[in-house]
């Protein structure tokens, strides 16, 4: 289970993705499980344990709305985090002073069983919950 990893938001994915695929396998061990450089997503695990994505930003934009206005132009990381359920983690985040970034949906175009959802903690970071 991916208790919590870094997305990255990127503008120049093909470079950005040989960058990581590069170093990541050889500096943490790390295999990539997901993507390639043509994008728009990546990732890379260690140990079955995400520790590393990259997604890139225009592709993540048509998601989460903000990103595409004055509040999310400078969104660089998404913390994301696997959940049993992505319903109950949103409703509970947004019962603790989350802002809502995007309402639960499932998301056949990013795995057959995926839901997420999208908050933002007080401090405006992106945090993404996922169930798949």
């Amino acid at each position: 289970m991916d208790a919590l990893h870094p997305r990255l938001l990127v503008t120049r994915f093909g470079e950005t993705f040989r960058f990581y695929d590069a170093l990541l396998p050889g500096l943490l061990g790390a295999q990539r499980t997901r993507g390639g450089a043509d994008g728009p997503y990546a990732s890379w695990d260690v140990n079955g344990q995400g520790v590393l994505a990259l997604f890139d930003r225009t592709a993540m934009a048509a998601t989460v709305s903000s990103l595409a206005g004055t509040a999310g132009t400078d969104d660089r990381t998404v913390l994301v985090s696997r959940v049993p359920d992505v319903d109950t983690a949103y409703a509970a985040c947004l019962a603790r002073g989350a802002n809502p970034a995007g309402p639960p949906a499932d998301r056949p175009e990013w795995g057959p069983t995926l839901r997420s959802a999208h908050v933002r903690d007080p401090e405006g970071n992106l945090w993404e919950l996922q169930s798949y």
